[in-house]
């Protein structure tokens, strides 16, 4: 079978977190260029509040990307069930997400808890909120992907001069 054949668990686990962190990077890409194309395109400003201040929204981000680079270091250590893991990633960015903002709303604002919380899921239901899960879908849905091919035997891609010459 493939699966034995890749290698032991500190290898499976090694190459989950490298796909994960690369994955990370990915998420972070197309959530700040999704985030500058709909507030270019809408006229839309992040974070509509201004007496929140300027860090949370990238503070509600980082929280968003780095809970997506969790979920997969842990998760794709077993790439086999693809909706699952995509499922995983996109709920888990979008609470990071929403309560980071609430805990910013709250600490930023000198207003009540409720008044946060209608913040963050106002934010989070929005064009910005959404765009945040789905990011983290389809970035999850690649990962899963390249750690298959990994657990397959694939290997990296090579250069031309990295190439043995009997290739």
């Amino acid at each position: 079978m493939a699966d034995e054949s890749r290698g032991s668990e500190p290898q499976r686990t090694r190459d989950a977190w490298v796909v994960a962190s690369f994955a990370a990077a990915l998420d972070l890409a197309l959530v700040v260029c999704g985030f500058g194309f709909v507030s270019l395109l809408l006229d839309l400003e992040v974070v509509g509040d201004p007496s929140v201040g300027l860090l949370v929204g990238p503070a509600a981000v980082g929280a968003s990307v780095v809970t997506v680079f969790i979920a997969l270091g842990v998760l794709l250590r077993r790439p086999e069930r693809m909706a699952g893991t995509v499922i995983v990633a996109a709920v888990a960015s979008w609470l990071a997400f929403v309560a980071v903002a609430a805990i910013g709303h709250l600490l930023g604002s000198s207003s009540a808890v409720f008044a946060s919380l209608r913040f963050a899921l106002v934010l989070g239901s929005g064009w910005f909120g959404l765009l945040v899960p789905a990011c983290a879908a389809l970035t999850a849905s690649l990962a899963v992907l390249v750690a298959r091919g990994r657990r397959g035997g694939m290997e990296r891609p090579r250069w031309p001069w990295e190439r043995d010459e009997e290739e």
